[in-house]
């Protein structure tokens, strides 16, 4: 008696769910879609009061040391870790080895990290033309790093 109550009360609210959910997805599917002329623009949440050339201009010393590094690390001798001169030796010792897998891999890695001295190159010829910008508008770029 007490189960077939159980059974009768959920089959209630299973169809009472599901009754009111059925004008909800039949109005959904009947409803436009919004296009872009009907819709409004989400409001922005704060508009910025700059376009962060200041920060940019106090960031250059930073940044040219950071690629200096890097660039240095990447044309090291291979004893040095991170240089491309290393990673060579290791594709060489594992193509010595037999180990295709191994080569594959670390030729991979290879590839780009050669990849990355021209584009270093570029961002660092890049960072000097920021500089000079920064210059003529009286913008502070001494500060930590090297100064070109």
């Amino acid at each position: 008696m007490r189960t077939t109550r159980t059974t009768v009360a959920a089959a209630a609210a299973a169809v009472a769910l599901l009754g009111a959910a059925g004008p909800a997805v039949a109005d959904s599917t009947t409803a436009p879609a919004p296009t872009a002329t009907t819709s409004t623009p989400a409001p922005a949440a704060k508009a910025p009061t700059g376009d962060g050339a200041r920060a940019l201009c106090r960031r250059v010393p930073r940044i040219d040391a950071r690629i200096d590094r890097a660039l240095r690390r990447l044309g090291g001798p291979a004893t040095v870790k991170g240089s491309v001169a290393r990673l060579q030796k290791r594709v060489d010792n594992a193509a010595a080895k037999g180990d295709t897998a191994v080569e594959t891999y670390l030729k991979d890695r290879l590839t780009f990290r050669k990849s990355l001295v021209p584009m270093l190159n570029q961002r660092s010829t890049d960072l000097d033309a920021v500089r000079t910008w920064c210059a003529s508008r009286g913008q502070n770029t001494a500060g930590a790093g090297t100064a070109k």
